[in-house]
């Protein structure tokens, strides 16, 4: 069992990321784990004092209602240092000052990430020492790999953590029991009776303030690359033997390393939009092109939608569709295996007999099984019945499930290197055509469900 992390410091602590997401979720982890004891320590260039750190640090707790003795003691004891951790001296005072083994989570920009990791190869290490990195994991897969090197001379593989939150997602977890408990559905998981998989991630948000980092990825990186083809793996992936961490991430890099573009034609099987100015639920949205920070001339895309194939036994033929898009009119947030038709519906039998269709939903957390049968009414036709399974939020938000995992050293929710890099290479060929000007960039108004010739995820 890895030694549990004792102190966590986090660097680029002033920024949003650290306020919003990371602190909630650790002090929703230590009120349901008030036995576990941390020592949390932010670091960011910015002169705030350790009174301002700890208001920050109160003020998030609060949002999710954190309290209990292990929440007591962090917010007594945490602390704030001004600091360039780009210089090797500043870390090594940072890391020499830690109680216990230490964990430094890089709430950072992906430049300046580098620059840290290439000033921790100067100075001595911690010997248990966690990284803890965010996306995005380099810009192409010869990035991605140049950057894993770097990390791992620094650390054993299984100690880096790079977080993709939606992998500690409760309904992504709910898939393994949904799957592998279940006689009824793991026989149905495959070519033979599943004709399509569709997962959608569209949102309502526009651009909300992030052009410094959107304009530069656009929805199919920021989306599709790393979160969404995570997801298609543990949908895709075969049963694992374990719920350890080495099983998981070989099944799901199985997945991956089969996937490809659709007929291996990216122009075909890829689009891309970008929202105009509309409505939605009474706000008014600009045109992307007119949002604050925004560079017309980077052609960015706030939609993105690609069909790849999984070439294996398992899924030889069926297309895994992946969207994700903002200022679009509807939330939707799900996964969605359409089965193929049934061989023969008896003569005598009216009415349309639909496809069969389970729906995950990522938000809110439920199932929704949609099945043929017969009535109300006449016996003899045909109408539509949902069967709904609610499976209620997790115990913890999705990056408290990541955070444990950091803490506890247990990488089973985190992305590993070389899948790191297979991302890369999955979607190459969309970006180059992309990049080449051959796939359109359609415009389609804020509040819509997309560009009106595109093809419609049931």
């Amino acid at each position: 069992m890895a030694e549990a992390v004792r102190t966590l410091i986090i660097l680029g602590a002033t920024g949003d990321l650290t306020s919003r997401l990371l602190l909630p979720a650790l002090g929703q982890l230590l009120t349901r784990e008030p036995q576990r004891r941390l020592e949390l320590v932010g670091v960011g260039t910015s002169d705030w004092t350790t009174a301002h750190w700890r208001s920050v640090v109160r003020k998030s707790f609060a949002t999710v209602k954190a309290s209990g003795d292990s929440v007591d003691d962090l917010l007594s004891s945490t602390r704030f240092t001004s600091a360039d951790v780009t210089k090797p001296d500043a870390l090594k005072e940072l890391l020499g000052a830690a109680e216990g083994t230490p964990a430094l989570y890089f709430a950072l920009p992906p430049a300046v990430t580098k620059d840290v990791c290439a000033a921790l190869a100067q100075i001595e290490l911690p010997e248990d020492l966690r990284l803890a990195l965010e996306k995005p994991f380099g810009t192409d897969k010869r990035s991605a790999a140049a950057l894993n090197r770097r990390l791992t001379a620094l650390v054993p593989e299984d100690h880096v953590h790079r977080i993709d939150h939606f992998l500690g997602n409760s309904t992504v977890q709910n898939l393994f029991g949904l799957r592998f408990a279940n006689r009824i559905f793991e026989p149905l998981w495959s070519t033979e009776h599943v004709e399509r998989v569709d997962i959608v991630f569209d949102e309502q948000l526009g651009l909300e303030g992030r052009a410094g980092y959107y304009d530069h990825a656009g929805a199919l990186v920021d989306m599709i690359q790393s979160h969404l083809l995570q997801v298609m793996a543990v949908v895709a992936m075969e049963p694992p033997s374990t719920m350890s961490a080495a099983d998981l991430r070989d099944a799901k890099e199985l997945v991956l390393r089969a996937t490809k573009v659709w007929d291996d034609d990216a122009v075909a099987a890829s689009h891309r939009g970008r929202y105009t100015s509309g409505t939605i639920d009474g706000r008014t949205l600009p045109d992307y092109v007119d949002e604050q920070g925004v560079d017309p001339a980077q052609g960015t895309e706030t939609l993105a939608q690609v069909t790849f194939a999984v070439g294996n036994w398992r899924w030889s033929g069926v297309p895994f569709t992946l969207r994700s898009g903002k200022a679009i009119g509807t939330l939707r947030h799900e996964i969605v295996l359409t089965f193929r038709q049934a061989h023969h519906v008896p003569t005598g039998l009216r009415g349309v007999a639909h496809p069969s269709q389970l729906r995950i939903k990522l938000g809110p957390d439920e199932m929704v099984l949609e099945v043929n049968t017969n009535g109300p009414g006449n016996p003899r036709y045909l109408s539509r019945s949902e069967l709904h399974a609610d499976f209620g939020p997790g115990s913890l938000l999705a990056y408290g499930e990541v955070l444990a995992g950091v803490l506890d050293g247990d990488p089973a929710l985190s992305v590993r290197g070389d899948t790191a890099e297979e991302c890369w290479r999955i979607v190459a060929p969309v970006l180059k055509a992309w990049r080449d000007g051959d796939v359109p960039l359609d415009d389609y108004a804020a509040g819509s469900e997309g560009p009106a010739d595109w093809s419609v995820i049931p």
